[in-house]
């Protein structure tokens, strides 16, 4: 077994050190998101902490990792009489973001249940993780189903097999941490949500800091052992300080100024629901233990706040994590009790342990990192022709559903039909690999007729494992959404190009919502740039799209070869994901020899490869020339106005893109 780095030998990176450590004296805390960049310690760090956890006392030889002071009446190694147990050390599960379901949450011998009606179950890793801590690297990147699934056992403490009317249930308790790199692509909100504290990261500019941790992790590659028996004696002093805080924690008092606090500080940033102020509470508590005292004061509700509010502010993807500090500090000076006016509280962290980030350290993402105001830091980039700063985006709305034609098999998400795992059930085949869902009428169908044959006697169906069958469901995949926006002169008017941009950006906010990839290419003066490579970072899109300036002539036919290309190496990348194509335009080609001939011909080289495309027709005015509406038959899509692309209008709620169906029928 490997040597984990010490987590004491961890440098920097206070805040992250310090969530975890909230969370090892109170799991009620309710886990920890780190965010961050590549290369910030998240992992090791996360890693470190299941050394320093206190032994859990066990069931002997119960898989499902019962306390014996306790054990679960329900367990399926059960029933255990209470006595005294086993103990171990703290486990630490990973769970891998392509995990199967049946990995996540164990598997039952379906062929042993219906022939015999035993209940074989093959603990996954949920039961792992009870007692101890479940972490998910990339948690961003989780496939939907999985996300359900923690969800469920996170909300109930237990996880539920069922299959086809055989069911297992077994206590799931476990510390969540997850890890991300916010680029790739934001969580669901509900997952989110679920996460009681979340810590930003990033790496320290101070040169003295970085040489520190060169020089550190040179040391524990070339050494692993030694430089941990180094690092022992700082391990078991934070150690038995966890034990400390663990025994002190029930006699903290949270009295009712701080219970104010809490409140008010909830309303003021109009976080929903409750639970954030019932994770404030938990961790003021916690941080009272942590720094050895039995009463709760304003400096461990204002740490409590940065570190359990952020990421239950944001109200969509594009909004910048973090917290106005200034608003957060008059919060509580208007509801601090008169008891707490001379303690002079220190906000530069809480007594006894860890610390919050500076105000512009970089590491709070506070609402200082906001996207800057259109044409904000200065003039406006050139490229060739006349040109214009960036407009500023009006608001979001909601879209209607744009969907690719037909049935595919790509990674499930929330917009075109597919061939899923979940969904409802259209059919049956033989299994392929591991039976992952039994077609129950199936597979009786096709044991039936050799029941003579096998002896059968009693009234057991008797059950081979060519019987089995698959079921074949169908639910929704997510696409690739390339984006195609012009950004030439013609579409230059600032309120015109405002109006775009909402458009795109509400577009882009129901690609978040369906789980999406996007790319974003732009066009104008001579040529076209990928402004954006395809990511599941929906709100590195916006961000690109806000700064984006415009000017120039209207190279169409550039835009689409462009975009054409972009879809060519992404087909290698990823041959399952289906893709569709939005064009932003107002139809006009301009510039260089031909330029409406080129466009045409580079239109028709999506439309021989049945790529699902819609054209978002921008042009607006009392004269209307209908050049989009050709350009999207070229394409072999479909064009939408503006005003036709918001859900609530009266052109229809839904609208497929047609051109590929049409094609096929």
């Amino acid at each position: 077994m490997s040597t984990p780095f010490p987590f004491t030998a961890v440098v920097g990176q206070d805040d992250l050190r310090l969530a975890l450590l909230l969370n090892a004296v109170s799991p009620a805390v309710g886990g920890v998101l780190v965010r961050g960049e590549k290369g910030t310690a998240k992992s090791t760090a996360v890693r470190a902490l299941s050394a320093l956890l206190p032994e859990v006392a066990v069931v002997p030889g119960c898989r499902f990792s019962c306390d014996p002071a306790s054990p679960d009446p329900a367990c399926p190694d059960g029933p255990h009489e209470a006595g005294t147990g086993a103990g171990r050390p703290a486990r630490m599960v990973e769970l891998p973001v392509g995990a199967s379901e049946d990995r996540l949450v164990g598997a039952l011998d379906i062929e042993r249940a219906l022939a015999e009606g035993v209940k074989s179950f093959e603990p996954g890793l949920l039961a792992q993780a009870h007692r101890g801590i479940l972490y998910v690297d990339e948690v961003n990147l989780l496939h939907d189903h999985l996300v359900d699934l923690l969800l469920d056992a996170a909300a109930m403490g237990a996880s539920y097999v069922e299959r086809e009317g055989v069911s297992v249930r077994h206590a799931a308790r476990f510390l969540l941490v997850g890890t991300m790199n916010p680029e790739e692509g934001e969580l669901r909100p509900q997952l989110l949500d679920r996460f009681g504290l979340t810590v930003e990261v990033a790496a320290s500019r101070e040169p003295e800091q970085r040489v520190e941790v060169v020089r550190r992790r040179l040391a524990y590659d070339d050494d692993p052992a030694g430089f941990a028996a180094r690092w022992a004696g700082e391990e078991a002093a934070v150690r038995q300080r966890i034990l400390a805080a663990r025994e002190l924690l029930p006699q903290v008092q949270l009295g009712d100024g701080a219970l104010r606090q809490i409140a008010a500080v909830c309303s003021a940033f109009e976080v929903d629901g409750m639970r954030a102020d019932i994770v404030m509470a938990r961790t003021a508590t916690a941080l009272a233990a942590w720094a050895g005292r039995t009463d709760v004061l304003a400096e461990d509700v204002r740490q409590a706040a940065l570190l359990a509010l952020p990421h239950r502010r944001r109200r969509n993807p594009f909004d910048a994590p973090g917290l106005d500090e200034d608003k957060l500090d008059d919060t509580l000076e208007e509801f601090s009790g008169q008891d707490e006016s001379d303690d002079d509280p220190d906000p530069d962290g809480p007594g006894g342990g860890g610390g919050q980030p500076a105000p512009d350290s970089g590491q709070g993402g506070g609402d200082g990192t906001a996207r800057p105001e259109a044409g904000e830091g200065g003039e406006p980039q050139t490229s060739g022709g006349r040109e214009q700063s960036a407009a500023r985006a009006a608001e979001p709305f909601r879209t209607k559903v744009l969907s690719v034609p037909g049935i595919g098999e790509g990674a499930a998400g929330r917009r075109s039909r597919a061939r899923t795992e979940h969904g409802r059930t259209t059919g049956a085949r033989r299994p392929q690999g591991a039976l992952t869902a039994l077609h129950l009428a199936a597979t009786v169908r096709a044991a039936a007729p050799h029941q003579r044959a096998r002896g059968r006697t009693g009234p057991g169906l008797l059950l081979r494992r060519d019987d089995l069958r698959q079921a074949v469901r169908e639910g929704h995949e997510s696409n690739l959404v390339l984006f195609v926006v012009d950004a030439s002169g013609s579409m230059a008017a600032r309120q015109r190009m405002g109006a775009v941009k909402g458009a795109v950006l509400s577009l882009l906010l129901d690609a978040y919502q369906r789980r999406d990839k996007v790319g974003l290419v732009t066009f104008r003066g001579t040529a076209a740039d990928v402004a954006l490579p395809p990511t599941s970072s929906v709100d590195a899109a916006a961000a690109r799209l806000e700064s984006l300036p415009t000017g120039g002539r209207t190279p169409l036919a550039a835009g689409l070869l462009r975009a054409h290309e972009v879809l060519r190496v992404e087909r290698l990348r990823d041959p399952a994901r289906r893709a569709l194509l939005v064009v932003v335009t107002d139809g006009r080609a301009t510039g260089g020899p031909e330029p409406v001939a080129l466009a045409g011909r580079a239109a028709r080289l999506f439309a021989a490869g049945q790529v699902a495309s819609v054209v978002v027709d921008c042009e607006s005015g009392p004269v209307r020339l209908g050049l989009a509406g050709r350009f999207a038959d070229e394409l072999g899509g479909t064009a939408v106005t503006l005003d036709e692309l918001r859900a609530d209008s009266i052109a229809g709620l839904v609208r497929d893109v047609q051109g590929t169906s049409r094609r096929a029928g």
